[in-house]
């Protein structure tokens, strides 16, 4: 069987499945490449940092310096979590997308059977084959948004990590 046959054949859910990763396959790929972006210029954003930090005056204080200048690098770095929220929901919603066809698509078939008893076994087995056929699709849905969701919220604490590393001897001399 072809995709779309298989999409057809799972019915309105599996529209919405398609709908709601070619969402997040876009939000995942965008996110990466800004964050990629962001980290070839992880220099010249430190430099931003320590400069803004240092024009405040704010260093006579060491530990309440130190928490502002934490809180300045994680507010960067917050402003590049845009989107993650929306991946991390389609990565959970599309199992119980799934599902839900699942439930839809053996309800189906027991009407069938209700209705028509079972003479004729291929007229319930459309019900079956849609709760086969979304199960999977809410599966291979959710699954690359898991592992990008959890790569990209990697990555971006790996540059927060690198990013004190690096300011915070500039500004403390340590």
């Amino acid at each position: 069987m072809r995709l779309f046959e298989y999409v057809n054949q799972g019915g309105t859910i599996m529209y919405l499945l398609v709908l709601i990763n070619i969402v997040g396959i876009s939000l995942l790929l965008w996110r990466l490449f800004v964050i990629l972006e962001f980290r070839k210029n992880k220099d010249k954003l430190s430099q931003e940092i320590v400069d803004a930090f240092k024009t405040t005056g704010a260093t006579k204080d060491n530990g309440n310096a130190l928490g502002i200048l934490k809180d300045s690098i994680s507010g960067h770095v917050h402003k590049l979590e845009f989107g993650l929220n929306t991946i991390k929901i389609i990565a959970s919603i599309s199992p119980l997308l799934g599902l839900l066809g699942t439930v839809i698509g053996i309800l189906s078939a027991f009407r069938v059977i209700a209705s028509e008893g079972l003479s004729n076994p291929s007229l319930f087995a459309g019900g079956i084959s849609m709760a086969l056929i979304t199960t999977v699709g809410g599966l291979i849905v959710a699954i690359p948004h898991y592992i990008g969701y959890n790569y990209l919220v990697g990555l971006l604490d790996d540059m927060e990590v690198d990013l004190e590393d690096k300011i915070i001897p500039q500004v403390f001399g340590k």
